[in-house]
């Protein structure tokens, strides 16, 4: 099979995967408890029946499931995701206003955990038993273990409170009016402390997978055919085995770049980033369902693109597949 077909194939069962996600995800958020007309009358200060019933009629809350549900299905498929009750416009306009600041998070995160993950497994599995192995794998263990906005939490108290050297909370330097490269450096010192807690954890799992794929591959015939014909040994880590090693490490990143977003709600929220994870948890606590179910089909489809990335890269390193 070529590759343009097998992207086509995967095309479409992507679109199958996404209706199918916006079915479930429709009858699960309207099984939830609570009333999005009820917060919203709270939120005005005023909790009488009438006005309560005239939200629900307002934003179609007062119709049958059935009715709710067709109309929600045919407006995803002419790319009308609904109307934000909290945020008073489209779902689809907030979430496309949002969802730079989560790109930036979570691929930033990505790229870094990605590196330092191969960067310190490779380190690790070459220093096999000794002290060095020890004292990185015990640091991977650490991070995977830690809870993620226990780590935003310290991140911030030490490099914003105690060291001053990044900003503890935003997207940029509100009212600075910084513009060029002094706005690009701003966002930067910006993203480093969310993207570093972000991408710790998921460095740890690549490290750990590294190290032992490493070690796999080098035990293999292959490589002991390789040294017997006198290659030098950089040639072998670098042609032999650090390519076949890291196939179950690309599989790997290509399943939990999704699970980036999912992480990004705490991070977010920790750092008043704002980004989709963030508007995700300000939905929830508003019932803003509308919202809600946007935000997790973008995730979803976010999740789905990153897993055919994965297959082509896949491909690219391993041409037999």
């Amino acid at each position: 099979m070529t590759l343009a077909a097998a992207i086509l194939g995967r095309l479409a069962k992507a679109a199958i995967t996404l209706l199918l996600i916006v079915i479930l995800n429709f009858f699960l958020i309207h099984a939830a408890p609570g009333d999005p007309a009820m917060v919203m009358a709270g939120e005005a200060g005023a909790a009488d029946e009438q006005f309560i019933q005239q939200l629900r009629e307002q934003f179609g809350l007062d119709q049958p499931l059935y009715v709710q549900f067709w109309n929600y299905v045919s407006g995803v498929l002419q790319l009308d995701l609904g109307y934000s009750y909290r945020q008073q416009m489209p779902v689809l306009e907030l979430i496309l206003d949002r969802l730079p600041a989560t790109l930036l998070l979570t691929l930033t995160a990505f790229c870094m955990s990605l590196l330092l993950g191969i960067a310190f497994g490779l380190a690790a599995a070459a220093r096999q038993g000794k002290m060095g192995d020890s004292a990185i794998t015990s640091m991977a263990l650490l991070f995977y273990a830690t809870p993620l906005f226990w780590v935003a939490l310290m991140a911030v108290v030490l490099f914003s409170v105690k060291l001053g050297w990044f900003p503890a909370f935003g997207y940029e330097t509100v009212g600075a009016g910084y513009t060029g490269l002094d706005l690009v450096l701003d966002r930067l010192k910006h993203l480093f402390l969310p993207a570093l807690t972000l991408g710790l954890f998921f460095m740890a799992v690549y490290l750990r997978m590294t190290r032992s794929s490493v070690l796999e591959v080098s035990q293999m015939d292959f490589v002991k055919t390789a040294r017997a014909k006198g290659l030098g040994e950089g040639t072998i880590r670098r042609r032999h085995i650090l390519r076949n090693a890291l196939l179950p490490v690309v599989t790997l990143a290509g399943l939990q770049a999704g699970q980036l977003v999912g992480g990004a709600v705490l991070t977010e929220t920790v750092f008043a980033w704002p980004g989709i994870g963030r508007l995700m948890f300000e939905s929830l606590t508003a019932r803003d369902y509308n919202t809600l179910l946007g935000v997790f089909l973008v995730s979803a489809a976010m999740v789905i693109a990153f897993n055919i990335i994965t297959d082509i890269v896949y491909r690219l390193i391993d041409p037999r597949i």
